[in-house]
């Protein structure tokens, strides 16, 4: 049985099926609640927060769109949803500190819990439904462990493309091996 013939410009996955979208994506929906709710319209951290969510999301999807082509660029937005997301956090360790509220730890109960709930859930709708009832200091530790799971996903996912590169090559060596397939026919 013949694997299928190689492309020039692969099929990739849908980004929506990553579970580094999913996350950020949950993240970005998250943070929205929160700086509506929470903290006031002219303070200059909401647009700071939100825009730092929302880059984290979109950058994923625009490294996915040039994946087929460009693994340094797919890395390269990967690495900045990752530098999006971790100014995020900072943001919300801000919030909790700057409050006197306590963040999670992870010897802590609620640390365990979130962590769990985090590698078991990755649909925003879950966790919509989750932040409706729970205090402020509670939404912002929720948001610090999803990130810090977002992060290590999504330096998973630059290692693994780092990876295939250095295994297969990239758009250039497709295009060479394939030029030369065709004229060795």
């Amino acid at each position: 049985m013949s694997s299928a013939p190689e492309r020039l410009v692969p099929r990739r996955g849908n980004y929506k099926d990553l579970i580094s979208y999913r996350k950020a994506n949950t993240i970005f929906r998250i943070t929205y609640y929160f700086c509506q709710k929470y903290l006031s319209p002219r303070d200059r951290t909401v647009d700071q927060m939100v825009q730092a969510a929302r880059s984290g999301k979109q950058n994923i999807i625009e490294g996915s769109a040039a994946s087929s082509t460009s693994s340094k660029t797919e890395i390269k937005l990967l690495n900045v949803a990752k530098a999006s997301l971790l100014e995020l956090l900072e943001d919300y360790e801000d919030y909790l500190a700057t409050r006197n509220h306590l963040q999670w730890q992870p010897d802590g109960k609620e640390f365990a819990a979130m962590r769990r709930l985090g590698r078991e859930h990755n649909d925003a709708e879950y966790y919509m439904k989750l932040i409706e009832t729970r205090p402020p200091e509670t939404i912002a530790n929720m948001a610090v462990i999803l990130i810090k799971q977002t992060d290590y996903l999504l330096h998973k996912q630059i290692q693994a493309i780092a990876d295939t590169f250095v295994g297969e090559g990239g758009f250039s060596e497709r295009m060479y091996r394939l030029r030369q397939l065709s004229r060795s026919k």
